[in-house]
């Protein structure tokens, strides 16, 4: 017996504050109120009979039936936008679809975009988020921005920017009552972790300040996105392992610090993936000067 389809708008407010970890900014975005939010993820959580979050005082956090849950509920909403638009875009010429990484479109490609908006208005941008690597031969992408080390089989790879990896944490926990100093005082603070592929930052990095490994291991939150990983530093809940992609804005807007001089450069970086032997159209010729531009200019 096929299993019936909870409500699209309790998906809705899921996967909205699931992405920022807040009923209020969920309902800011969707342009409902708080309580109905609210309402909406009891009642999915009622058809579903899974708890989805951890409701705490001044904190919001995914259960790990959550987490696993999230990435497919984001993937059919993407599928459905994607649908959408190929049903009613006409003039595929002025379209240009680019998948990418969620947290690299939240921290980093999104506040950028404008400008390339305006340089080019009469390119419509559309944005997709996932991990995957892309077909290229179903015609639903035209470029997708890839983090790894650009040994991909069939495709075109440009390189587009690399990362360091080092602390960073909210002003106010940096001068809290706990002191953070130097990098010894981390044994004292939460530290925030990423999953998906970056379960080790931590590790690595304490190994190249010359700290016990082991600190990596104290109780502490985990996210399955850098971005939420980030949100929660800046919300003061710990201290997360920053890549520079991902912080530099917020770093140069003060929403964050850089408590010690430590980084320790990644190995991979990321890439802009495109058709193999394939020549640019006009409108993905344009996004490849300007994002080659973008990435060596600073916030």
């Amino acid at each position: 017996m096929t299993a019936r389809l909870p409500s699209l708008n309790g998906l809705r407010a899921f996967e909205a504050a699931a992405r920022h970890l807040s009923f209020t900014r969920a309902a800011a975005e969707l342009n409902v109120t708080q309580t109905a939010i609210s309402h909406q993820i009891k009642r999915l959580e009622q058809e579903l009979g899974i708890a989805l979050f951890i409701r705490q005082n001044r904190s919001l956090a995914l259960t790990p039936q959550a987490r696993d849950y999230l990435p497919g509920v984001r993937a059919a909403f993407n599928d459905l936008r994607l649908a959408t638009d190929r049903l009613l875009r006409k003039d595929d010429d002025k379209v240009l679809t680019i998948s990418t990484l969620a947290s690299l479109a939240a921290k980093w490609l999104l506040p950028r975009l404008s400008n390339f908006q305006e340089a080019h208005p009469g390119i419509d941008v559309r944005i997709t988020t996932s991990t995957a690597l892309v077909d290229f031969s179903s015609g639903d992408v035209d470029a997708a921005i890839r983090y790894g080390r650009g040994h991909w089989p069939g495709v075109r790879s440009q390189w587009l920017m690399a990362d360091e990896l080092f602390p960073v944490c909210s002003p106010q926990l940096l001068g809290g009552e706990k002191p953070l100093t130097c990098p010894q005082d981390l044994a004292n603070h939460t530290l925030l972790h990423t999953s998906g592929g970056y379960d080790d930052d931590w590790r690595l990095w304490l190994t190249a300040a010359g700290l016990p490994a082991s600190i990596a291991r104290q109780p502490g939150p985990t996210f399955d996105l850098i971005f939420m990983t980030v949100q929660a530093a800046i919300d003061g809940f710990g201290v997360a392992l920053g890549r520079t992609s991902y912080v530099e804005g917020d770093i140069a807007k003060g929403r964050l610090v850089v408590p010690f001089k430590i980084a320790l450069p990644s190995d991979a970086g990321f890439y802009l993936v495109s058709r193999e032997a394939a020549p640019d159209p006009p409108k993905l010729r344009a996004f490849r000067q300007w994002l080659a531009g973008a990435a060596r200019d600073k916030p």
